[in-house]
């Protein structure tokens, strides 16, 4: 019993000695998409704010590649204490599903520090479509299965999962069409050489002001304030169906809880911040709060849920 509580003391005593020293360096926060990109803006906006509160320099680096595993099999190798994170997006979870050979397990190699934004979707056709609801959509896809298509910004991509989870929801046959980035799919759906696509309001939000895209619906399982007369999915036909482009921080596994826990902190307090979410709301993003735990637990859901999703998925 004594040596119990020496250890317990003895472990207690070093997760104060490191909160209260943590950080004692440079941070770096590893991006593993390119410069520019929606989860790169998060990064930076979270980094810059780190950096002035606590007072170590904050490094973002972009390390784009194979769906995002470049950058995360880095940070799965490096030393757990929490001055190497990765910022990562929904396709995190869906990449054992597309690579078989990953350096890193998803769920056992990274610990939740924070969810740092969900992006509200839209499903969008052509001005010229004749397909004016999610209803007339399904009917059609179902009247020649295979021969509706959708574009996506590239196999893995949200715009990819999200049209996937709405085909396996409604039962349909769709071919996919993937293209390099989203300006494509919103170029291709417009002119109507594709019938429709899933994509980040913020995206297709130009587009459809200028009546070159038609919203459907949005995927979110609340309407989007940008948006406010566009349905959702499973307000307009497919109830239950919710699908959420999530961007959120992750530290290698084993990183000390105290650690975990003053990351979580921090971030929540600067995501509060009034000009951080004026910057969030020029992307469309809304605050998604969750602890490290819940965090965790949330992602296993979505490794469970979305990784059935796309091994469900016609192979590219």
């Amino acid at each position: 019993m004594k040596r119990l509580l020496i250890g317990a003391w003895a472990a207690l005593a070093l997760s104060v000695g490191w909160t209260q020293t943590y950080p004692s360096k440079p941070i770096k926060i590893v991006v593993p998409f390119t410069a520019g990109s929606a989860t790169d803006i998060m990064a930076r906006v979270v980094g810059e704010k780190l950096q002035a509160a606590w007072g170590q320099p904050v490094v973002v680096e972009n390390r784009p590649g194979a769906g995002g595993t470049l950058g995360a099999t880095q940070v799965a190798r490096s030393d757990p204490d929490g001055h190497t994170l990765v910022v990562v997006s929904t396709g995190h979870v869906v990449n054992p599903v597309l690579y078989s050979n990953l350096q890193y397990d998803t769920l056992s190699d990274f610990s939740g520090v924070s969810p740092l934004a969900t992006l509200p979707s839209v499903l969008v056709v052509g001005a010229g479509s004749p397909i004016k609801s999610v209803a007339e959509l399904i009917a059609a896809a179902r009247a020649k299965p295979g021969a509706l298509n959708y574009a996506s910004a590239g196999v893995g991509s949200a715009t990819h999962v999200n049209a996937e989870k709405f085909r396996a929801s409604a039962n349909l046959q769709l071919t996919h069409i993937p293209f390099k980035g989203t300006p494509e799919t919103i170029v291709e759906t417009s002119t109507g050489r594709t019938d429709f696509m899933f994509t980040p309001v913020l995206a297709s939000l130009p587009a459809i002001r200028e009546n070159r895209l038609r919203a459907i619906a949005v995927s979110t399982a609340k309407r989007s304030a940008a948006l406010p007369n566009v349905p959702t999915v499973a307000e307009a036909g497919l109830p239950g169906f919710v699908f959420d482009f999530w961007i959120g921080m992750l530290a290698p596994a084993k990183t000390p809880k105290p650690i975990l826990a003053r990351l979580n902190a921090e971030v929540a307090r600067i995501l509060a911040l009034p000009d951080v979410k004026e910057r969030m709301a020029t992307l469309g993003a809304e605050p998604m709060p969750m602890s490290p735990d819940q965090f965790d637990a949330y992602i296993k859901d979505e490794y469970n849920t979305l990784g059935a999703v796309m091994r469900s998925a016609p192979k590219q």
